[in-house]
This record gives structure tokens, C-alpha cells and sequence, in this order.
């Protein structure tokens, strides 16, 4: 049996009363806490969650982008691109994620964090380079895994993946047969 250092229901709790009507929700699955915030109120909620003594979030673990449009297999209807965050409450051993939707899917805005947490500042280039999510106040927003001069975000699901079938050894012969140039 998993032992908490605070129940996640009065986590959850707490942080509805620190938050109020900024978030959009709060959830509680497998014993984590997701917030969902909006785009507009992102910034102001993170500096809340790191700057609140009831709450005093002040290490940032990740960040991720998250591309959703086959989420569910499909079935997903909401927006097309988030960053989720992971904190942590050494003072209070408590963590938390935060869920936030960019607006826009042709072009996916969000305000940075590094300005609160520098250790943002990788992961949200990462976000940039692999999803296309533009991170407003990034004192250096640049491809960071990708050469400068790519075109296009691999992680995105609509971009197109390379041409070359996954060999392995039940289908190797029959992937080599349809080769171009094939030897065996």
C-alpha cells in the first residue's frame, strides 16, 4: 500500500482554495494531482503554485509537450497541443501536474516559465523543437536536439515518418525483396 506524506484528496483541495476560478480542473487519478489551466491564466497560476507558502512548489521536475489529436484513438475533441509540468513541494513532499492547452493549433503559444524556474528553460526548447510550441518571454527559444535549419516537428503525429519499413528477422527477406536495390 502506497504511504502519502498528504492525502492527494486534501492536496486537491488545498489547491482548489489557492487557485480558485483560474483552473478549469483538478483531477485526482491513480493518486496524482492534475491542474488544468488555461493558456491566459498558465503564468499567473505556476507563479502562484511556486510563490504561495501554503502550497511552495519550488522545484520544477519536467516539462513535456503533448501532441492530442489521435488521443483516444481518435476519439479526442478538445485542443490539439498542451505542455504538462510536474512540480514538486520539497517543504511539503507533495507533487503536482499541470495541464495547459495552447489556444491555438495552427499555432501553439504559451508564456514560459523560465522566468520562475530556469530549469524550464531546456525542456521548453525541447517542447519547441520536437512540437512546434512557442514559449512567449524564452530568453532563447531554439532548436536544441534538431539542426537549426530542420523543417517540421518530429513529435507532431501528423508529421510523416520515413519510408524505410521496421526490419526484423521473421520479415527480413521480405522487406530486402522489395528494396530498390536488393542483394538477397
Amino acid at each position: 500500500m502506497t504511504v502519502f506524506a498528504i492525502r492527494p484528496e486534501d492536496l486537491q483541495d488545498t489547491l482548489a482554495v489557492a487557485l480558485g476560478d483560474r483552473v478549469q480542473k483538478i483531477t485526482l487519478a491513480l493518486g496524482e494531482v492534475t491542474v488544468q489551466v488555461s493558456a491566459a491564466h498558465y503564468l499567473g497560476v505556476m507563479q502562484t503554485l511556486r510563490d504561495d507558502a501554503t502550497l511552495g512548489f519550488d522545484t520544477m521536475i519536467d516539462l513535456c509537450g503533448v501532441d492530442y489529436s489521435t488521443y483516444g484513438d481518435g476519439a479526442w475533441d478538445g485542443l490539439r497541443f498542451a505542455a504538462v509540468v510536474h512540480l514538486l513541494s520539497v517543504q511539503h513532499n507533495w507533487r503536482v501536474r499541470v495541464r495547459v492547452f495552447a489556444a491555438d493549433d495552427d499555432m501553439p503559444v504559451l508564456a514560459s516559465i523560465v522566468p520562475l524556474w530556469r530549469a524550464a528553460n531546456w525542456y521548453e526548447r525541447e517542447a519547441y523543437d520536437m512540437f512546434g510550441i512557442f514559449f512567449t518571454g524564452h530568453p532563447d527559444l531554439r532548436r536544441i536536439l534538431m539542426p537549426a535549419d530542420w523543417e517540421g516537428h518530429p513529435h507532431r503525429k501528423d508529421y510523416p515518418l520515413g519510408y524505410e519499413e521496421v526490419q526484423f528477422t521473421f520479415n527480413k527477406r521480405e522487406i530486402d525483396a522489395r528494396k530498390k536495390y536488393a542483394t538477397s
